[in-house]
């Protein structure tokens, strides 16, 4: 039985599952590739745990990280498509709706500041 995102190693989980899927998507698979997936998923981790427990680890400028990546409306599109999926692959709730709408106001944020999207 589902139940909410309740702690970090959840949202280790999610992001696990969801990188993979990014992995393998082709309109996003090159952006991904040489990841360090290791040093990247404690990090985003970290900002999700913020966003969604209060965790105050979190250091750094997620937007500055995105803007050399050359993003564009539909890697977003797909950004969303997977992380939601994810989510609601392993989770039901609260925090596991809040996360949603999160992303989907990053993403609103990012395509709104980025330059030539």
């Amino acid at each position: 039985m589902k139940q909410d995102i309740l702690n970090r190693a959840d949202i280790i989980n999610i992001l696990q599952h969801f990188y993979a899927k990014l992995l393998k998507d082709d309109i996003t698979k090159d952006i991904f590739k040489d990841l360090d997936m290791e040093a990247h998923i404690p990090v985003i981790a970290d900002f999700w745990s913020m966003v969604l427990l209060g965790d105050m680890n979190y250091k750094g400028n997620p937007f500055e990280k995105h803007i050399p990546l050359g993003l564009k409306k539909v890697h977003f599109s797909c950004w969303l498509q997977h992380f939601k999926a994810s989510i609601d692959h392993f989770h039901i709730g609260e925090n596991a709706e809040l996360a949603k709408q999160r992303a989907d106001s990053i993403a609103f944020i990012f395509q709104s500041k980025l330059p030539n999207i």
